[in-house]
């Protein structure tokens, strides 16, 4: 197999996170260097440096938000899911909360909403040049809330972005600068939004069920269609986890975010409510009548390659061990695994080289450059965290096409 090479964020204090990962239009890839369980935390959106083989340090998220890091209220110290590339090579990206203030030892969004001191004050929209390699400006996205995914339709320019801790679907008009709510859609974040030809935009409840909002009607509504859930268990929690569109843009693969996930395929034109495929699960045998830790079930960083094949990453770990429910005793092993979406046939095509000692398989978002190269955003609460790179000895420029406008 082949082997994707770890990068490690540099900052002081040490990141813990990487959510949001994504090529701009440029063809370079943008990740989110975050410190979301620090007091005082920050994050910074870096980029790539092909020719130095290293990450530059492009937005301080702190200074481009005006929202010091030493002011005592909950930091802007993430940018979760929220990506959203535009095609004239804007990147927009959007903040999202959970590190208290500097001084303070814990944050709690629903205990500390009143409490102006020490509260999240908002989540902020920021639009990064990536030609000029500048903040172009900064707004109000969420008052109060953090913003937990985030879709962009270009055409209509309106970003959708679902509210944490509210679970709130929201419209923000690009033009106007205004933004408003459609409501609450349950107690568990979808963690992705897509977009189809049409325009339509598409999240998940806390059923696991399908809610599509048409910007033609300006409706917001539950679809019967489901995310596939494993046998013996409900949709209860069954969110959208990570969610790519095929080449062709005919139709969408995904994953949720629950135990035992399963790979699905969506054709939003079949019907008048498009049409879910249950593609099985994505991690190796085990025993199912025992429950197993969700850093460990995880599934992420879906992305075709130049050659047309869907890439996502997942853990493999010593059979039997799933019954450490703490999955403090596992030792774990990052895996890039190939599918061939014509037969669904699937193959382990390269082992993610994680810092010696600490488990690297937890990848968030994956993205493809101009040169067709993969990479992939790595989470680790317990050690260094970065990104890594795969390199995929594709044959051209610009095959980061078509730029992935959610996040």
């Amino acid at each position: 197999m082949k082997t994707a090479k770890f990068y490690e964020f540099q900052s002081d204090p040490s990141p813990d996170s990487c959510w949001s990962l994504s090529a701009a239009a440029d063809g370079r890839i943008y990740a989110a260097s975050c410190c979301e369980g620090i007091p005082g935390g920050g994050a910074t959106i870096v980029r790539y440096n092909r020719e130095t083989d290293a990450l530059d340090a492009m937005v301080d998220v702190a200074e481009a938000t005006g929202h010091p890091l030493d002011s005592g209220q909950a930091t802007q110290c993430k940018i979760h899911y929220s990506f959203a590339a535009a095609p004239d090579g804007v990147l927009y990206a959007a903040t999202h909360l959970s590190a208290p203030g500097k001084g303070r030892r814990r944050y709690s969004p629903w205990a500390d909403w009143k409490d102006e001191p020490r509260a999240f004050p908002h989540s902020v929209l920021l639009a990064f040049d990536t030609a000029r390699d500048k903040v172009l400006w900064s707004d109000v996205f969420i008052p109060r809330e953090g913003c937990r995914c985030l879709a962009l339709d270009p055409d209509r320019g309106k970003l959708y972005a679902i509210s944490y801790p509210r679970d709130h679907f929201w419209i923000y008009d690009l033009k106007t600068k205004t933004r408003r709510s459609l409501g609450r859609l349950g107690s568990v974040n979808s963690q992705a939004i897509f977009t189809d030809r049409r325009g339509r935009v598409f999240t998940s409840n806390d059923k696991g069920q399908f809610v599509r909002y048409d910007p033609e009607t300006d409706r917001l509504e539950e679809l019967p269609v489901f995310v596939p859930a494993a046998t013996g268990m409900s949709g209860w929690h069954c969110v959208f986890y990570d969610v790519v569109g095929s080449p062709d843009g005919e139709c969408v693969y995904g994953v949720p975010w629950n135990a035992d996930p399963h790979l699905f395929r969506y054709w939003p034109e079949d019907g008048p409510v498009g049409r879910v495929e249950d593609l099985g699960p994505v991690h190796q045998e085990r025993d199912r009548t025992m429950p197993i830790h969700f850093f460990l079930d995880h599934c992420g960083g879906l992305v075709f390659g130049a050659d047309g094949m869907l890439y996502f990453a997942t853990a493999r770990w010593p059979e039997g061990t799933e019954r450490d429910f703490s999955g403090r005793g596992i030792t774990t092993e990052g895996v890039v695994v190939q599918m061939d979406p014509a037969t669904l046939e699937r193959r382990d095509y390269a082992l993610l080289d994680a810092p010696p000692g600490y488990p690297g398989h937890y990848v968030s978002r994956g993205g493809r450059d101009r040169h067709g190269d993969l990479y992939f955003g790595m989470v680790n609460h317990r050690g260094p965290v970065g990104m890594y790179r795969l390199l995929m000895d594709a044959d051209g420029d610009d095959l980061h096409q078509p730029v992935r406008t959610w996040g």
